[in-house]
């Protein structure tokens, strides 16, 4: 079975003043102990002079097993492997960037883990040909994976290591430089990258009331509805669609999360435009925001529950006598609507 245990850092041990993500592990009668998470669960300790700032009243409060969170290094003695640490020297700024390198770094250390063990090969070997040297030339090698997503050559092939061989009849020793990374082993580690790293469309959507009682009222909805449609462009189409009278909602998919912002706000403000010249209003219940795949399902279920309910009351809705159906108010506490 392969060594798939490896620290992510090519250091065995962080440096003094450090901001490293740790582990409560247990905790003793002086401190806490904990395991550095990046550097493959070495084991450290917090005093608890070292816990908080203030006066402390109950441990329990301010540290607890299993939690994981920032903390800074005060000493490290490489010989012993002892490490101190403390959390109540860690500055708001300093826990921020630690939790950021952290999670992209766990995200690198994952893709890496898998790439060996689908290949039954050794983790650590794997980091001096590749890993290490990432972080050593893009100061992190979350970056060069963002690159290799789009250009995997340019990043990979560039990478060398030195591989000493013995030659001749007197066992002269000889260092040839080699590439580090083989098809193999490159095949597996940009299919890997590109499933976890390539960038998800975010969902954006904004939620209006729109009516309109003049004479053509559907009409003059309908036209607003494709003035704020033409609105969009390729990399951020927009789409309205009624959900129950008078509420509408718009949205767009784009990988610029401000961008799909900014373009949905042209969007309502075409609509409210075309709307107007008849007399019309359109109210912004919500305004444009990024939703999570779990909030437009939810959401996409109410559409389709006040749709059918709608369906039932009204009949159909492209009859020439009811044009003016469904252009009322519709009471949003008791629809079942949520506005996220």
């Amino acid at each position: 079975m392969p060594n798939l245990e490896c620290r992510m850092y090519e250091p065995r041990f962080p440096e003094v003043d450090a901001a490293v993500m740790i582990q409560v592990k247990h905790i003793a009668d002086m401190g806490a102990y904990v395991s550095l998470l990046e550097y493959n669960n070495i084991e450290g300790m917090i005093l608890f002079s070292e816990l908080s700032r203030r006066r402390i009243r109950s441990i329990s409060s301010l540290i607890k097993v299993g939690r994981q969170e920032p903390a800074i290094v005060l000493r490290v003695d490489r010989d012993k492997g002892y490490i101190d640490l403390s959390k109540r020297r860690v500055s708001e700024e300093e826990a921020h960037a630690c939790e950021d390198r952290y999670n992209k770094s766990k995200l690198v250390h994952s893709i890496m883990r898998h790439v060996a063990e689908t290949l039954e090969i050794d983790l650590e070997p794997l980091y001096q040909r590749i890993g290490w040297p990432l972080y050593r030339k893009y100061g992190h090698a979350f970056e060069a994976f963002k690159l290799i997503v789009a250009d995997p050559d340019s990043i990979l092939d560039a990478l060398t290591y030195e591989e000493k061989e013995t030659t001749g009849p007197d066992g002269q020793e000889v260092t040839k430089v080699v590439p580090a990374v083989t098809p193999e082993v490159k095949d597996s580690l940009v299919k890997n990258i590109r499933r976890r790293m390539t960038p998800q469309p975010l969902k954006i959507r904004a939620d209006v009331e729109m009516k309109c009682f003049q004479f053509d009222g559907v009409l003059h909805i309908k036209q607003a509805m494709k003035q704020a449609e033409a609105s969009g462009n390729d990399n951020c189409p927009v789409k309205i669609k009624l959900v129950a009278p008078p509420l509408y909602v718009l949205t767009t998919q784009t990988l610029d999360k401000d961008q799909g912002i900014s373009v949905l706000t042209d969007a309502i403000k075409a609509c409210t435009a075309e709307i107007e010249k008849y007399k019309g209003k359109l109210v912004v219940k919500e305004p444009p925001r990024a939703v999570s795949e779990r909030e437009d399902k939810l959401f996409l279920d109410q559409i389709d529950s006040l749709m059918e309910q709608n369906a039932e009351v009204d009949g159909d809705d492209d009859s020439e006598g009811e044009e003016d159906t469904g252009m009322g108010d519709v009471d949003l506490t008791n629809s079942g609507v949520t506005a996220y």
